[in-house]
């Protein structure tokens, strides 16, 4: 590349070029093949996620318990929004998540959903949301979420549930399935990547 044209393109962070990643961006996922499939070496931090999922249940906490816990322990907080289950205190702590840092929100009304998310990834004391919206957001709403995790260094997971909706501004867009195997993971599209991936974890 010529050295002007890698001057000004050094001091350009939001710029992604071709396959080039930062592992020292990636939050440790707790299952080394998975973060050796993913650009950055486990989950994108400061960034959204949109998990497809079958139903409610097929293994996406689990999942996500080892960056829970390791999130939880950095003093950053845990929120989830209108969870469809009760948080399970004792296999949250059994698992290393530090309840203190645990915010469980109700979110009754679907429409303040997106705007709650919003404002929590850009507070700055966030380190993960997930969020279990009723209905597909649109665009513009998964691009102001994809932003507000940029800003607050947060990383939020969409769960969507039953449906194929799709969130072309996160990050990572993954469907997950239980198989007698364990669970699957189809990932679609993941920043720094140009391959679609498919893994199967044992869990």
């Amino acid at each position: 590349m010529k050295p002007v044209l890698e001057q000004l393109l050094r001091g350009q962070d939001q710029i992604w070029r071709g396959l080039q990643t930062d592992s020292a961006n990636g939050i440790a996922t707790g299952f080394a093949e998975l973060d050796a499939l993913l650009p950055g070496g486990g989950w994108p931090s400061g960034a959204l996620m949109h998990w497809q999922l079958p139903q409610v249940g097929v293994g996406e906490l689990p999942l996500l318990l080892p960056a829970m816990a390791s999130l939880s322990r950095q003093g950053r907080r845990i929120v989830w929004l209108a969870p469809p289950y009760q948080a399970y205190a004792p296999g949250l702590q059994q698992a290393g998540v530090e309840l203190g840092q645990l915010l469980v929100v109700a979110c009754p009304e679907a429409a303040d959903l997106p705007w709650a998310l919003e404002v929590l990834l850009r507070s700055g004391g966030c380190g993960m949301a997930l969020a279990w919206p009723k209905r597909p957001l649109a665009a513009h709403q998964t691009r102001r979420l994809q932003l507000a995790a940029e800003a607050g260094n947060a990383l939020a997971v969409l769960f969507a549930v039953g449906h194929a909706a799709q969130a072309r501004h996160a990050a990572l867009q993954l469907a997950l399935r239980r198989e007698s195997g364990g669970l699957r993971l189809r990932i679609a599209k993941a920043r720094g990547s140009l391959r679609q991936l498919d893994l199967l974890l044992a869990i």
